[in-house]
Formats: C-alpha cells, structure tokens, sequence
C-alpha cells in the first residue's frame, strides 16, 4: 500500500468514527465561540494531551455510545483540542488546565459554566452534560445571573470554585450569597472548606455563619481546630501587618503586641506558628520554618495526617537536625499507619535514610517502589533511594 493510500485510509477512517460520535467541530476556538452564540449552546470542549491514556479511553469507550453521542450532539457545540499544540497551548494557559482530560463547559463569551476531569463512565458523562445544560447559562453570563440575584445553590458553588483564584472579591460575594441561601442546612465538610476559604475577618458576612454553626463546624473538625481558626479570623489584619512581604520577616514583636489583647499570649503563639508553618516554605526560610512546624505540630494528633505528611516531606527535604527529623518521622508514621500509598512510604523511607535508620529506609523505599509500580505512579524517587541503600 502506497503512503498516500494509507494516509487516506487513516483520514477516512477518523471521518467515520467522528461521525459515529461525538461530532467534534473542526474550526477555530473563536468560530466555536461565535456558533455557539448563534445557536445559543454551551460549547463543550475536550481538553486532552496525545500522551494521556484516559484521553484514549474516554475517545475509544465512551465518545461514540450512543446515549452519548446523541445528547452531546443535540446539546452541545463540541470541539476538542491537544492542549500542547496550537491554540490548546493557548487554552490551556486561558483556562488553568493542568491535567488531562478536562472537560470544559462554556457559553458564547468563553465562560466557563463547569470544568471536570479525568476518565469517566457513561453515566457520569452524562451526568456532568446535563447538569451544564440549563438554557440560562447559555443566554446569560455568570456573572449576569448573580447579578439577576441567581439563588441555585449548585450554580453558587460552582461559581465560586471557577473565580475563587482569577477574581476573589466576587467569588467573596458569591459565598455570602450561598451561606446564607444554605443557613439552615447542614454543611458538607467541602462547603466548610468554602466556608473558611472566604472567611478573612469578623467584619465579614460569613463570620455569622461560623459563629452560628459553631457546634455543627466542631462535629467536622476539632474544637482547638475551631478556636485557632477563630482566633486567625480575629488577627487577619494584625498577621498581615507584621509580615513584611518583600523580605519575608515576621515582626513577632508587633504580632504580640497587638494580638495578645485579643486572643490569649497562648492562642497568639499557635496563630503565629501557624503563619510562619504556611508562609516560610514560600520564602525558603526552612530554619524558620523548623522551629515553626516543631511547636505547631506537638500535639500531633490533633491534626489531619495529609496535613502532617507535608511537613514530614519538607523535613526530608530541607532538615538535617536528627531530633527534628525524629518528630517528622512520627508524622510520617501516622500517615502511613492510616493508609499507605506510594508518596507517604518514600517520604518515611527517606525521613529514616536521613537520620540512619537504613534497615527501616530500605523497607519502605520497596513499599513505595511497588506501591507506584502497581498505582501506575512514578517509582524513579524510590527506585533512586533503594540504589543509594545498596
């Protein structure tokens, strides 16, 4: 067969499966944009990478059912595009896709109504179109129908999820709206996480909500949780005054001295510590943040252990005193006893590696190695220790 037959056949034979699925459009992101204005659809984009295997599976398994095939179709302006090429690289930047597939809903003026990710069954795909597909997304912006004074509680927390980092301050003013349209409901440990996101002085609308559901908010967290978090609340603007952003220097005399009247000398130090825990990685200011994280976390089971498992991974990096390496291996310790999984294992191996311990580093490199290998994950970090352990 001639390399011009057989690249015909290839086309062809692409035709045939476009047609026997989903009908993706092969135009330009601004003519999908346009058509979908003009038939007054959601676009609905695929957003993949030619490497990815979901990106695959999802194109040979669940593109061309027919249950699926016929609601995209009839719904939806369909395009989709390698996210590393072309105006996907364009995209991808545009819409902050970092991971492959996603599934972008859009209206006429490139909004995004809902994003999803990764491989799924006939019954989610569906599931995720059809929730989109409200007529009204398509007429109206979102931000059009928050103005409108739009209620759904499902739109608000979408909303709030899409412009949480790209426009806080509306996002903001979104959350108030759903707290309070939600006020006698009981709050999922995810709305609670919303909740806390948007919540940066007593002076806030949400600060009721916090207040009122303090006895429900406990039930999801710890109650010394609750109080830190509360007393955080209080200080925000002091916290934001004693960090001086350009060079990285909390002003510990400052913070006590204005924040002791409010909270407590006690409260005050765990607000502090806690700052320093979240903001000295950023800086590199790993002494800092040693002496930090090893008074925050004393009371380690007072913690969640992905909490501890961040810290024990910083210490592995970046912390060579052998007490300090001790205290991040019993974090590690309690993430793993919890439940083992490749990233916890090699981040215990290398804590024990450190402090000299190769007999228990050995153990878990081949936990988290084998671990990997059967999670599909990348093993080289293991693999590497082992080799260094030989």
């Amino acid at each position: 067969m001639n390399k011009l037959l057989s690249l015909f056949l290839i086309g062809f034979s692409t035709l045939l499966f476009s047609q026997d699925g989903i009908n993706f459009q092969q135009i330009t992101f601004k003519e999908i944009l346009a058509k979908a204005k003009a038939e007054k659809k959601l676009i609905f984009i695929d957003a993949f990478a030619v490497w990815c295997g979901p990106c695959k599976l999802m194109e040979k398994n669940i593109f061309p059912l027919p249950s699926v095939k016929e609601y995209y179709n009839a719904n939806f302006i369909n395009a989709r595009f390698d996210m590393e090429k072309g105006e996907g690289r364009e995209l991808a930047l545009k819409y902050g896709i970092r991971s492959y597939p996603t599934f972008l809903f859009l209206n006429g003026d490139g909004e995004v109504v809902t994003k999803n990710y990764g491989y799924m069954s006939e019954k989610d795909f569906l599931t995720i179109a059809k929730e989109a597909n409200n007529p009204k997304f398509a007429t109206f912006s979102n931000k059009e129908l928050f103005e409108k004074g739009e209620k759904d509680p499902e739109f608000l927390l979408n909303m709030m999820r899409l412009y949480a980092e790209s426009d806080y301050d509306l996002a903001k003013k979104v959350s108030e709206r759903f707290f309070e349209v939600k006020k006698n409901d009981p709050l999922t440990k995810d709305e609670l996480g919303m909740l806390l996101y948007f919540l940066k002085s007593p002076n806030d609308a949400n600060y009721k909500i916090f207040v009122n559901k303090k006895a429900e908010i406990i039930s999801l967290m710890s109650e010394d949780i609750y109080k830190q978090f509360d007393a955080n609340i209080k200080i925000s603007k002091i916290l934001e005054n004693s960090l001086d952003q350009k060079t990285g220097i909390i002003n510990d005399e400052y913070f006590y001295k204005n924040a002791t009247p409010l909270i407590g000398k006690a409260d005050a130090e765990t607000a502090l510590n806690r700052m320093k825990v979240m903001f000295y990685p950023s800086v590199s200011n790993y002494e800092g943040y040693e002496k930090a994280a090893l008074e925050y976390y004393k009371n380690s089971d007072n913690f969640d252990t992905e909490e501890l498992i961040k810290a024990a991974w910083i210490f592995s990096e970046h912390i060579s005193n052998p007490m300090a390496l001790r205290k991040a291996e019993e974090w590690a310790e309690k993430s793993v006893m919890k439940s083992e999984n490749a990233e916890n294992t090699y981040i215990l191996a290398k804590l024990y590696f450190k402090s000299g311990n190769k007999e228990n580093a050995k153990m878990y490199a081949e936990i988290a190695k084998n671990l990997a290998t059967t999670q599909g994950k990348d093993a080289t970090m293991a693999t590497k220790l082992l080799e260094t352990l030989k």
